[in-house]
């Protein structure tokens, strides 16, 4: 190949200068303007120092409840726990011993549907300002078989940080849904448990910490492609579910220390059932004991009561009656909700037991058809909606 022939491709990249915007030549190499807007990038990002927004004595359990509670309602024991777990975590990260090693302390929340699980885990991650996933138990899988295996979620932290793997490597990573890769049944079955006792199996080292491989490109892992370690050994692992059925498990176990002549029957309060959890309740429902040891710190959320929905409705920050406001103050249109509204949309949610994931959706089928016609109210001068106890439990009733 002639010198000139040499000269019409980057040296860097090899692209033909037909296919780049501009081709720098010298005398023995050629440079395009693709790898020159990619060279000065590498600069910019090496000499911006990594933006630090907390200190280490800023991780005061004191502090991040006080957080925690202008986003979240109520759940005051699960946000005491998890403050005083997320403060000494990134204390030991932070301030790390030289003649001790200080375990990692992960995270399990219990608790019903809508009572604030992955709320709290995320508002935390927001008060860090640390990387932060939601990853779906439900779809992992043991590796080998279809499904997304357990690394698929350092994956995602990685994409999340911009493959920063200093940042991944003092992140969040949230795993919902954990109750339902509890093992299928005590018995010994002919079919491997790829999606229960074995995803469990394949979380031990992850969680507790281990050196994880994974791809540069954040797809599936291909023998030739590029891949990236990451330690997990400073990931913080928080596992939330609601765990069906656990409740009677701790209540037949309570019942059981109760019986006998002369022993005090004590009445069973369903709020505070899950207060009493322990981990042979948890093995009992299905978690195998090294899953429950690698998690130190367990969580107990109670369900919301009409009070606390409705402060999650109009009183934290953030909350859905000033979103929607927000969203038709956009058209002009002042958006009420009368006392007897708001009540109803919570005695809708208390009674399909959805918790405050369930305001949402009862706000939007109230105001789905004021949202459709919202064009038509500005046509005709309407600047002022109000919402009546009428219009939640019959949405389409001035339609």
């Amino acid at each position: 190949m002639s010198d000139i022939a040499k000269l019409t491709r980057c040296s860097f990249c090899g692209n033909h200068k037909d296919l780049v915007k501009k081709l720098v030549v010298s005398e023995d190499a050629a440079i395009c303007s693709d790898c020159i807007d990619l060279c000065n990038q590498l600069i910019i990002d090496d000499s911006t120092p990594l933006e630090v927004t907390k200190e280490t004595n800023t991780y005061d359990p004191v502090g991040i409840k006080e957080y925690l509670d202008e986003h979240i309602v109520g759940q005051n024991d699960a946000k005491v726990v998890l403050s005083v777990a997320i403060a000494n975590h990134y204390k030991r990260i932070n301030n790390p011993p030289t003649d001790i090693e200080i375990s990692k302390g992960n995270v399990l929340l219990v608790g019903p549907t809508g009572s604030g699980k992955t709320l709290l885990a995320k508002t935390v991650a927001k008060y860090l300002n640390v990387p932060f996933i939601v990853s779906d138990a439900t779809s992992l899988t043991e590796a080998g078989y279809v499904g997304d295996d357990v690394e698929s979620m350092i994956s995602m932290l990685l994409a999340a940080c911009g493959n920063d793997v200093k940042l991944a490597e003092q992140g969040i990573v949230f795993i919902d849904e954990i109750d339902k890769i509890a093992r299928k049944g005590e018995s010994t079955s002919i079919t491997r448990d790829v999606s229960g006792e074995g995803v469990q199996q394949a979380l031990l080292k992850l969680v507790e910490g281990t050196i994880c491989r994974v791809p540069a490109t954040g797809h599936k892992k291909h023998p030739s492609g590029e891949m990236i370690e990451v330690n997990t050994k400073n990931i913080l692992f928080i596992a939330g579910g609601a765990f069906v059925g656990l409740e009677e498990l701790i209540k037949n176990r309570i019942k059981g220390t109760t019986m006998g002549f002369g022993a005090e029957l004590k009445k069973s309060d369903d709020a505070s059932t899950l207060k009493n959890i322990n981990s042979d309740d948890l093995t009992k429902f299905g978690m195998i004991p090294e899953f429950i040891g690698r998690f130190t710190t367990t969580v107990s959320l109670s369900e919301l009561d009409k009070t606390q929905l409705l402060s999650v409705l109009t009183g934290i920050k953030n909350n859905y009656l000033k979103q929607y406001q927000y969203l038709f103050s956009l058209d002009g249109i002042e958006l009420n909700f009368e006392e007897g509204a708001l009540e109803q949309i919570v005695d809708n949610c208390l009674k399909l037991k959805t918790g405050a994931r369930g305001l949402q959706t009862e706000i939007e089928k109230t105001l789905m058809p004021h949202m459709f016609y919202v064009h038509k109210y500005k046509e005709n001068d309407i600047k002022k909606i109000n919402i009546s106890r009428t219009l939640v439990l019959e949405p389409n009733a001035l339609i």
